[in-house]
């Protein structure tokens, strides 16, 4: 395969990046660094090619299909196994795990390789085995934040660390004077699901969520996930859980988390769960509105041994089949955006946390940490990981419509009264449904076409 060129002669290295309604700088930033990546190496431009996140997956398959190979992939963290099952025109997968690649080199075009620097929950999630698919840039995780102004006027001396201790400080929130809010609130979203299976050590999909074998089997309905949903209806039915009435899937997703942050904001409810990268948000609506605020670790149920937290954020994914010259001016890009100062500048603008410890010791040599603490909490918890399986995070086709399913069944709860075991049985059999079908048409076990969700990301 040749080397594309563009008019001058220089290698272009085309990169297909998501773009975030709410994170709009994002790609200011990367475009900034591939300037600056091009001032290093004249012989190279970088070709950024934006899309919506929610359909970047599609049209890189629509590019593929007409036989365009992209240099470097950015994926929402629930596109990792499409794109394992992403093929070429001529049926190659469209990426190659960027460890091989790299082949044990320290470096490229000079610049150091950073895999061996990446945070352990970060490599652990884009990898099979010990070999990584792909480099995350950022990464987040799911947080408490507590209104500490609230808890002290009603006498609770602590953030809550557990499932009990939440419901015990709302129960004692409840009973302060002409209070009539409820204590808690989360997006009934699909990563909070994911996070409190994780946290038991229990898997969403056999065999081992993914990583020993392809997804073959939905648990839907295992214990840990009852647990979690039994839990939360309770919390619902006592009156201390807000429920915004919006699933955090296609249309709604946005305003799930927005109605989740303006009543943590209005002192509506006293504590959210929601994304690391709303910290400083969440720190600053409590200035705002004259209250503390705390960035703590997302609770978990202490009947059980305590696994680990997922992650979220993106990956870089690098193209299959690319010239040398391509390739290594790809992978040469990767460790570029990584840089202890550009991945430092990034967590700032962005909030995402930054993913190798050269970083995060940059950042601590700042005294960023010291006067921003909140934004340390995210990798203190993902630093928490058991190494399991569970921890680790399900691997697994057609992510969107697992979460759809599950917080459609998790509405039917709350809004219907539907039985919990029964409804989240139905939940599993029906995502089975659907991921049978998504392997069916990666293993070519049947004519249809793959259907849009097959790429959806949410």
């Amino acid at each position: 395969m040749g080397t594309a060129a563009d008019r001058s002669g220089r290698v272009v290295v085309d990169v297909w990046m998501p773009s975030y309604p709410a994170t709009p700088s994002f790609l200011a930033e990367v475009r900034e660094i591939a300037r600056a990546f091009e001032r290093e190496h004249p012989d190279y431009r970088i070709e950024l090619v934006e899309c919506p996140y929610l359909s970047l997956p599609e049209k890189v398959n629509r590019a593929a299909q007409r036989g365009h190979r992209p240099a470097i992939v950015q994926y929402y963290f629930t596109s990792t196994q499409v794109a394992r099952d992403m093929r070429t025109d001529t049926g190659e997968p469209l990426f190659t795990p960027v460890q091989r690649a790299i082949g044990g080199r320290t470096e490229i075009l000079g610049h150091p390789v950073v895999i061996d620097d990446l945070l352990p929950a970060a490599r652990a999630y884009y990898s099979i085995g010990d070999e990584l698919l792909a480099i995350p840039p950022f990464v987040s995780t799911t947080l408490l934040y507590t209104n500490t102004s609230l808890l002290s006027e009603c006498g609770v001396p602590e953030v809550p660390r557990t499932w009990a201790e939440l419901t015990e400080a709302c129960r004692k929130l409840a009973g302060r004077t002409g209070a009539v809010d409820p204590g808690v609130s989360w997006p009934n979203g699909g990563w909070i699901f994911q996070q409190a299976v994780a946290q038991q050590g229990a898997v969403l999909v056999a065999p081992d969520n993914g990583r020993t074998d392809r997804a073959k089997q939905v648990q839907l309905d295992s214990p840990a996930m009852l647990a979690f949903v039994h839990w939360w209806r309770q919390l619902y039915l006592d009156g201390f859980y807000y429920y915004s009435g919006v699933r955090a899937v296609d249309a709604g997703a946005g305003e799930a988390w927005v109605r989740n942050y303006q009543a943590f904001a209005e002192q509506r409810v006293a504590f959210v769960l929601s994304t690391s990268v709303e910290a400083e948000r969440m720190v600053q609506a409590g200035r705002q509105g004259g209250f503390e605020v705390t960035a703590s670790p997302m609770p978990y149920n202490d009947e059980v041994p305590y696994a680990g937290n997922v992650l979220g954020g993106d990956a870089l994914w690098l193209g299959n089949g690319l010239d040398e010259a391509t390739r290594d001016g790809a992978l040469a890009f990767m460790q570029y955006l990584l840089t202890p100062e550009h991945a430092a500048t990034r967590h700032k603008t962005t909030r995402f946390s930054p993913v190798t410890r050269s970083s995060i010791e940059l950042l601590e040599r700042e005294g960023w940490f010291d006067a921003n603490p909140h934004q340390r909490v995210a990798l203190d918890q993902l630093d928490a990981s058991d190494d399991s399986f569970a921890a680790a995070g399900a691997l697994l086709g057609d992510f969107a419509g697992l979460h759809d399913v599950l917080t459609q069944a998790m509405d039917d709860v709350l809004i219907c009264g539907a039985d919990p075991d029964q409804r989240f049985a139905e939940a599993s059999l029906k995502a089975q449904q659907q991921l049978d079908e998504y392997n069916a048409d990666c293993l070519g076990e049947r004519s249809a076409p793959a259907g849009p969700r097959r790429f959806a990301v949410n």
